[in-house]
């Protein structure tokens, strides 16, 4: 990585219901980084198809995934939430933004659907949660990131967020999965 951690574009990423929107603009705001949350850049059929309780296929991924690479290469960086769980699409946004880091937002599934019951969203449906977990796939050595547990307060995911931002700017790592 050409910058610290803490300075290139963060993309907070999980499943639904981890607290992304939430904690990014909250890393955003400590960080004194713009925040743009990609659900955000979602089209109308997309936000449909979501609420209806159908998992968006890559095709209607495609072009949102490109507005987010978009995101990524302004400056100063943004913190961005997405749930990035495919590879191809974080190395889709990797490719805009070299210096991207992930901030794995993860935890139990029972943690993360009670954070969906206690919760209401404009077009996610709890009903895609298990679609996303299976869609997920786990974070390489060669993508810079930490796993950070959203089983805990939002402060206290806040501060590990932070902490692991520290990290990964001491240590030079490319990745950490140490599960703040």
């Amino acid at each position: 990585m050409g910058q610290r951690p803490s300075s290139s574009p963060l993309v907070i990423m999980g499943v639904s219901g981890t607290g992304k929107t939430v904690l990014g603009a909250q890393v955003a705001q400590a960080l004194d980084r713009p925040f743009v949350d990609a659900d955000d850049l979602h089209s109308a059929a997309n936000k449909a198809k979501m609420a209806s309780g159908t998992p968006l296929d890559d095709d209607d991924r495609a072009p949102w995934l490109d507005s987010v690479a978009a995101e990524t290469g302004q400056e100063p960086a943004p913190v961005i939430a997405c749930s990035a769980l495919k590879r191809s699409y974080r190395d889709l946004l990797r490719k805009a933004a070299p210096d991207l880091v992930f901030i794995h937002l993860d935890g139990p599934r029972d943690v993360i659907a009670d954070h969906l019951a206690r919760r209401d969203h404009e077009f996610m449906s709890p009903d895609l949660l298990d679609s996303q977990l299976a869609t997920l796939e786990p974070l390489a050595v060669e993508e810079a990131h930490a796993v950070v547990d959203v089983d805990q307060t939002i402060p206290a995911v806040l501060d590990a967020v932070l902490v692991a931002l520290d990290r990964l700017d001491r240590t030079g790592a490319a990745s950490s999965t140490d599960g703040l």
